[in-house]
């Protein structure tokens, strides 16, 4: 290791036999977490390692079910009913490969993704990595806000303005949760990703309205298809909501939540119950994708308006607010207020889970790219206030009706900066030199690769209707 590379913490770098050594670098990830929960020894049995490792792929999975995932499942149901499916179920493949692979990272190495590409990418690098990480999570704290302040909107009838002014005192519940350390925090995202789950398993499988023709969803999810005009462009939009460049460098902190030992039995053990944590979390995310995109088919596929309560006439159209439609329509055309309930509910739960994530993500990467230690409230503050400036400002000038184009446009930016976390990554975890005996195997260096080389690849063709798109949100167009 070279000078540049040696800062004053603990970590373990591997050997080529896989066995970790201690060296002593600079700041720790979230440092009042790190470490915090005892993990038993590796010969301990299967449950009693799985409740000590999971809940960090819970914090990330939240990610893959926010508000800027709702609104691309919800307009891909409404028009293709179940032709997407299979995209929902590839993106959230994908999506597991990189949050195995980053966990891995953050166990073997014990450095987060940040702190790696500081470390040994050259120093002119930092600035432009940590800047471009920043944006991202203001933008997907943006869609957060959205979110929320819809959900705020739609059950206390407080104006979209007022509502996102109002999503800037979530600040006071990160504060009070940061200050019971990790395990309560992974317990109420847990109880809130639960609260998704259930609202959607009551209205797939409770409501008759919405009673899917599960045959035939089961033939889309395992028949790619992409056959109508419109479909490609729907498809980028969900693997460009699905994967979020911010979870890569969460989760390789995260994992470092967890006590852990640096022989190589308990390193293996760690990777091996991180995967599978992942895999948990993440197919529960999938689930909760596939239903909003199922719900919004059964409900709204082959219509193109609704007439709600009141006589108002709801006209659907591909630039429609579809997540404001949702939560409007949903009662009357099931025939009961639960639903809508239900809907509003999932949703302020799915911003309110979301935004704790991208709190802890921004500290991450703040702190791995720059070293700069600032207090959480301050942090929180600095990234729910670059949040809701944009939001206040374009609801101010153009109303409610641009609620959509802010989501959009937090997607265009996100997907920009995917690219920038997952190659790092996939650098990193598949040398030998920073690995060791625990670089990627074969079927993880194929499988992350080729997601990565895809999702780029979809970005790419997106990105002139996607920056075109971006620019007429910004003027107003």
């Amino acid at each position: 290791m070279n000078k540049e590379n040696k800062t004053p913490r603990d970590f373990h770098e591997p050997t080529k036999e896989g066995v970790a050594v201690v060296s002593h670098p600079s700041t720790l990830s979230i440092e009042g977490m790190h470490g915090s929960v005892n993990v038993p020894h590796h010969q301990a049995s299967f449950w009693q390692q799985w409740r000590a490792f999971v809940g960090p792929a819970i914090l990330i999975s939240v990610g893959y079910m926010d508000p800027g995932n709702w609104g691309t499942d919800l307009q891909s149901g409404a028009q293709f009913k179940f032709g997407l499916l299979w995209v929902v179920g590839l993106a959230s493949l994908m999506a597991i490969f990189m949050q195995v692979i980053s966990s891995r990272l953050g166990v073997v190495t014990g450095k987060d993704l940040a702190q790696c590409c500081r470390d040994w990418y050259p120093r002119w690098t930092r600035w432009p990595n940590w800047l471009f990480c920043e944006v991202a999570i203001g933008a997907c704290d943006l869609a957060e806000v959205l979110g929320s302040a819809v959900a705020i909107n739609i059950m206390f009838h407080i104006p979209l303005f007022w509502a996102v002014i109002i999503t800037g005192l979530d600040v006071l519940l990160l504060l009070a949760l940061q200050s019971f350390g990790m395990r309560t925090i992974e317990a109420i995202v847990l109880l809130l990703i639960a609260t998704i789950g259930l609202c959607y398993s009551l209205e797939i499988f409770v409501l008759p309205q919405t009673h899917p023709a599960f045959l035939e969803m089961g033939r889309a999810l395992f028949t790619p298809s992409i056959r109508q005009a419109g479909m490609l462009y729907a498809a980028i939009g969900i693997v460009g909501a699905t994967v979020m460049p911010h979870n890569l460098y969460l989760h390789s902190a995260l994992v470092q939540s967890r006590k852990l030992q640096k022989d190589e039995a308990s390193i293996r053990t760690a990777v091996r119950f991180n995967a599978i944590d992942s895999v948990a979390a993440l197919a529960v995310a999938f689930f909760v994708n596939a239903a909003i995109m199922v719900l919004a088919a059964m409900v709204f596929f082959g219509k193109t308006s609704v007439t709600v309560a009141g006589g108002q006439v709801v006209t659907f159209s591909p630039d429609s607010d579809w997540i404001r439609i949702a939560s409007l329509t949903l009662a009357p055309l099931l025939g009961t207020a639960a639903a809508s309930t239900l809907f509003v509910v999932a949703l302020l739960a799915s911003g309110q889970s979301s935004t704790i994530t991208g709190t802890l993500a921004g500290q991450v990467v703040m702190e791995g790219f720059m070293h700069w230690r600032i207090r959480p409230w301050l942090r929180r503050i600095i990234t729910r206030t670059l949040a809701i400036i944009p939001a206040v400002l374009i609801i101010g000038l153009r109303g409610d009706s641009s609620v959509t184009d802010l989501v959009n446009l937090s997607q265009v930016v996100l997907a920009l900066q995917l690219p920038f976390a997952m190659f790092p990554l996939l650098h990193f975890t598949s040398s030998r030199k920073r690995m060791g005996a625990w670089k990627n195997g074969w079927f993880l260096l194929m499988a992350g690769w080729a997601s990565a080389i895809l999702i780029t690849a979809m970005d790419i063709w997106g990105l002139p209707d996607s920056l075109k798109s971006a620019w007429q949100i910004i003027i107003g167009g």
